[in-house]
């Protein structure tokens, strides 16, 4: 932490993950301390009298979160959901009965049987090693519901504040007022954490994982730069103006208009959408988003006993093409397994399921569902007027391509391709290529397979981070793949949506960029201040670093020698 003096006033800066581009200057507000340990003193409450208050305080705390999903979409409304499961998991009802026959009260036997699942839970690893804090939040709800006490949130502000927690549950983040919160920081969490993507849905200025956040007092002046990572704390009257002057700017430069994405020099780079319903498309519109770079068709399957009928689909579908007609939609099939094991498909015991059978290869073991998928899709594709793409997740090898092309276009698709995710894909792009029309690249896995470091453990969130040279030299090869054979690459992972990156990944090669809709802005806004030259020149930069933070330093170093290097 770096320390300058202004007569009276001791400025600091913290430094962490920044999302997004964007700057704030506000007061800190500080959430809510956790509930405390309830005590273990025995209940004299008859074990029934126990139970019952228990069964009522998971009833309300279930019926909010699922009020609370009604209230918001996306991945916001997916969270909730699953907590609102949570809380009434038949296992964990059934640990906290016990505890409750063995004498305990009822906060206690919350506290003891969800601490025992979030324990096992971060055994796991992965996936749900990161639903702990998710299960945390629902028991402080629950215990909270049993005192008769409000529930540990966000504290209620007439100003507009920056917010800091040492993590944010999803059931806040979805519903924080965005009138008045300026800005995010958090102690926990990395750039693909539950808070960071939700941050991102929402355009909150965030900084999340920052070791000092502990140390900021309630009513401290701070400065927030998503851009360069930072926090000044206590900042001089002449930071708090030039802060001032940057917001005014960007939200001036913001407000330009919903051209089409292009760079300084004219070079067309198509801005599109992430989406996992129909649902989101008319705010994507709104957005500006020229299309849609990434369907995800998961919310169709997921939390189903059955997979959903040909007819099912279509409607989905339908509405989802109809909302672009003449635009291009990207629709990924169902990628399943790993973190999104389905009944129907694949839900046996994998012991590292992220490597194991999902995406394609899960598809393959049960073709006549990718049948009827590919079915839906071009009944659909018949009746709309919107230019339908359609892609395969996690293909590994240039056989499953040829696999997935060929039966795609024996349904009548016309525009078939594959996500690049697998390194072996990215290596044997050439060759991909030849045979697919198209590769869109998914930065959070392809991150995750190349640096050997599971994108939902937060153990190791500091190698999942799409600056690392290795992962933008695999981006580099599918892009001078797609130039070789005139076909185009797009990104749709989370790297799309940081504004800087996103100049390097199109110097890399990439000919689209996809990411959450709110992004979009951001993204436009970054690239209209460089050109194809200077794009390639910063990826040159990135790709000659030793690390992720030392390419994200050189980038933005180079980028401070151009004529209009960014605000």
């Amino acid at each position: 932490m770096s320390e300058t003096t202004d007569n009276t006033t001791q400025t600091s800066q913290l430094t962490g993950a920044g999302i997004g581009q964007g700057i704030a200057l506000g007061h800190v507000l500080r959430m809510s301390d956790p509930l405390p340990e309830p005590d273990t003193t025995p209940s004299t409450r008859t074990p029934d009298e126990e139970k019952a208050r228990v069964a009522q305080a998971v009833a309300t705390v279930a019926a909010d979160l699922r009020e609370r999903a009604g209230r918001v979409s996306g991945t916001a409304a997916d969270v909730l959901e699953a907590q609102s499961m949570m809380a009434e998991d038949s296992s964990l009802a059934d640990d906290v009965a016990s505890r409750i026959d063995g004498g305990t009260t009822a906060e206690r036997a919350v506290f003891e049987g969800f601490g025992v699942f979030r324990d096992m839970l971060i055994g796991l690893g992965g996936y749900m090693g990161e639903r702990a804090t998710d299960l945390d939040d629902v028991a402080q709800r629950v215990i909270a519901a049993l005192e008769g006490r409000p529930a540990p949130g966000v504290p209620e502000s007439d100003e507009p504040y920056i917010l800091v927690a040492r993590d944010l549950a999803p059931a806040d983040t979805a519903l924080l007022d965005l009138t008045k919160v300026l800005g995010l920081v958090t102690r926990e969490g990395g750039p693909t954490s539950h808070t960071a993507i939700l941050a991102r849905e929402k355009a909150i200025v965030a900084i999340v994982g920052v070791a000092g956040a502990d140390a900021l007092a309630a009513g401290t002046e701070v400065i927030l730069d998503a851009g360069a990572g930072t926090v000044t704390v206590a900042p001089t009257s002449a930071q708090s103006e030039d802060a001032r002057r940057r917001i005014a700017e960007r939200e001036a430069a913001l407000a330009g208009g919903l051209e089409p994405g292009a760079l300084a020099d004219g070079t067309p780079i198509p801005l599109l959408a992430n989406l996992g319903s129909a649902e989101g498309a008319q705010k994507a519109v709104e957005a500006g988003a020229e299309g849609v770079g990434l369907f995800r068709t998961e919310f169709l399957f997921l939390d189903a006993r059955m997979a959903p009928t040909v007819e099912q689909q279509r409607e989905q579908y339908v509405k989802l093409l109809q909302a672009f007609p003449g635009k291009k939609v990207v629709v990924r099939v169902l990628d399943a397994g790993a973190d999104k094991p389905l009944e129907f498909l694949n839900d046996a015991h994998e012991d590292n399921p992220a490597l194991g059978l999902r995406g394609l290869r899960a598809l393959r073991a049960n073709e006549d569902i990718l049948r009827e998928q590919l079915t839906a899709l071009a009944e659909a594709d018949a009746q709309t007027e919107a230019d339908l793409w359609v892609m395969a997740p996690m293909v590994a090898t240039v056989e499953e391509t040829r696999y997935f092309v060929r039966l795609a276009t024996e349904f009548g698709l016309k525009t078939v391709g594959v996500m690049v995710e697998v390194p072996s894909a990215a290596l044997l792009a050439d060759r991909i290529l030849a045979e697919a029309a198209f590769a869109s690249i998914g930065t959070n896995d392809l991150t995750q397979y190349t640096m050997a470091a599971d994108r939902l453990l937060g153990s190791v969130a500091g190698f999942q981070d799409p600056w690392h040279p290795a992962v933008l030299r695999l981006v580099g090869e599918v892009g001078a793949a797609g130039a070789a054979h005139g076909k185009p690459v797009g990104i749709c992972g989370e790297a799309a949506a940081d504004p800087l990156l996103a100049v390097v990944l199109v110097g890399l090669g990439a000919t689209t960029l996809s990411m959450s809709p709110a992004a979009l802005a951001d993204v436009r806004l970054s690239l209209t201040r460089y050109t194809l030259d200077q794009a390639r020149a910063l990826a040159e930069a990135a790709l000659a670093a030793d690390g992720a933070a030392e390419a994200r330093e050189a980038v933005r170093t180079t980028a401070a020698g151009f004529a209009h290097p960014p605000a």
